[in-house]
């Protein structure tokens, strides 16, 4: 048998006719070089030509993280109530229920403990892939529990985002979130107990008007889209042309909004040193 499937040719977004090799080839969005996905993988997701950090699912985000990548789920038990039994093209426990297929988790949130570098520490990261990250009730309660435990137990907490914002199908129950959060990490921060906050790619809405932001130290991945409302939106309300890089990491550190820039395969490492300075 072939080591590739040739299928109908498509084209792609610059007009480019492509072949799908079921999935052992990878297209850069960046340089747009093809990367042997096996090479991709074993350079933490990030591409070797240019180094775009391709996004990530969460589990495989904390294997990074932690030490020999081991860690403990907490708060898992949590799901969304449908408290406006919402409906727009199709019902929202729905879209929940089909999410909760493709990634395995109750909702866009997973609170984990661990160590990094020999450090105990707490980590609430977000799953990009459960409609979009976003941030409804349960991920709202998940990330308190975790503050209230780091704040209990005085070990230091990580917040990872990776988000499109606040869920619009849970509506001012969800923007309620953003208040519960923050106040669970003043509470935090009047303890003095260490949280840095990890924005990657995307980091928008509700999530970096609030705790995205709140970190005693902010850190991003290169080339993460990091803003409150997407440049497209922004571009067609000033009608203007924005600069470019505008809301990427890299902007932002420019701008004074970031702390530092930090590559995928130094954040364990960066975090240690800085938990280790904060302690």
């Amino acid at each position: 048998m072939s080591w590739f499937k040739r299928e109908e040719q498509q084209l792609d977004s610059s007009g480019e006719r492509t072949v799908r090799s079921e999935g052992l080839w990878v297209k850069c969005e960046g340089c747009r070089q093809i990367i042997w996905k096996k090479d991709l993988e074993a350079n933490l997701n990030v591409c070797p030509k240019c180094e775009k950090h391709f996004r990530i699912d969460t589990r495989t985000r904390l294997g990074y993280l932690f030490d020999e990548g081991v860690f403990t789920e907490e708060d898992g038990n949590l799901e969304t109530t449908d408290p406006l039994n919402f409906t727009d093209l199709k019902p929202y426990k729905g879209r929940v229920k089909a999410s909760q297929k493709s990634t395995g988790r109750k909702d866009a949130i997973i609170n984990a403990r661990g160590k990094v570098e020999g450090r105990e520490v707490l980590v609430s990261a977000m799953e990009y892939g459960f409609i979009g990250g976003s941030m409804g009730a349960v991920v709202g309660e998940t990330i308190t529990r975790a503050v209230e435990k780091a704040l209990n137990e005085r070990i230091p907490l990580v917040i990872i985002s990776a988000t499109g914002g606040a869920r619009m199908m849970e509506g001012t129950i969800s923007l309620m979130t953003m208040a519960k959060i923050s106040s669970a990490l003043g509470r935090l921060d009047d303890a003095k107990v260490p949280y840095i906050s990890v924005l990657t790619d995307p980091t928008t809405g509700g999530v970096t008007a609030s705790f995205a932001m709140l970190g005693d130290l902010n850190i991003a991945e290169p080339g993460a889209l990091i803003g409150f409302a997407g440049p497209r939106v922004i571009e067609q309300t000033i009608r203007q042309k924005l600069p470019e890089g505008f809301q990427r990491s890299e902007f932002l550190l420019e701008k004074g909004f970031l702390d530092a820039v930090v590559h995928r395969r130094d954040m364990r490492a960066y975090i240690s040193r800085a938990l280790a300075w904060m302690s």
